[in-house]
């Protein structure tokens, strides 16, 4: 399969997996038909994916499949990705969940304008249909004030979106010094990790859309563990804000991104 990529071959597309049931199969070859390489970082799944998605990759030089013998959580499998693809180069990666609810038509799009911005992180703003559940929708506003009120309103559309472009080197950097950002906590966490540094925040639409079980969709999101372990986050970060706040307001109020 040949799909197009960034020309400098900085780029590449991220899938941490996690029984993630058939629906991983559309979202790997959706990638693969947008661009070039796709790694899959398949996080200790006991659901035979592992296997399956390895044969696809035999067959397909763009793909690639790294398997972790446990499962560590999200944020853990990202970083295992990353710090590969900083030993194979690149410089960006476009991290998409592995349950079909990312749109793989937006990749160009996503991945160009990283191009135009290296040094921003390129955010999902998610579009949500019918099928989102509207407690989650309703729910993640709260993480979002959060982001925003810890990051002094630096940009960031949407906290939790898992559709993004990051710089990886200043993630990686960031990951190894934090005790969190390895299970649901990633994404928020790094968004505003990531301001802190100085790194502005692009935002373009992602529709979003959520399957049923009927249809293929699997889902691990538990709403009170993770919302307790969203909390606990925030409570780290607020103190991070705190000792970090009178530098964040100079800088905010010079008209300058942050850069603590």
């Amino acid at each position: 399969m040949n799909a197009p990529g960034h020309p400098s071959g900085t780029h590449l597309v991220l899938i941490p997996s996690y029984n993630p049931g058939r629906k991983v199969f559309d979202t790997v070859r959706a990638a693969r038909e947008q661009w070039g390489p796709v790694w899959v970082v398949v996080d200790g799944s006991t659901d035979g994916t592992a296997a399956s998605l390895a044969s696809l990759a035999a067959d397909d030089p763009g793909l690639r499949v790294l398997v972790r013998p446990r499962n560590g959580g999200k944020g853990t499998a990202v970083l295992d990705g990353l710090e590969e693809a900083l030993r194979h180069g690149f410089t960006h990666a476009l991290v998409m969940d592995s349950d079909g609810q990312h749109p793989a038509d937006r990749i160009p799009a996503f991945m160009a304008a990283s191009a135009a911005r290296p040094g921003a992180m390129v955010l999902g703003e998610p579009v949500f249909d019918a099928s989102a559940p509207a407690l989650r929708v309703k729910g993640r506003r709260i993480s979002n004030w959060w982001a925003n009120f810890e990051t002094l309103w630096a940009g960031i559309h949407d906290s939790l979106c898992g559709f993004r472009v990051y710089p990886i080197a200043l993630l990686v950097r960031e990951m190894r010094s934090s005790v969190g950002m390895r299970r649901f906590d990633f994404d928020a966490e790094a968004v505003v990790r990531l301001s802190w540094r100085g790194v502005p925040a692009v935002n373009l639409s992602a529709p979003i859309r959520y399957f049923s079980a009927a249809e293929g969709g699997v889902s691990h999101f538990n709403y009170w563990r993770d919302n307790v372990l969203l909390t606990s986050m925030h409570a780290r970060l607020f103190f991070g804000f705190v000792v970090r706040f009178p530098l964040l307001l100079i800088r905010r109020l010079a008209g300058r991104q942050p850069c603590v």
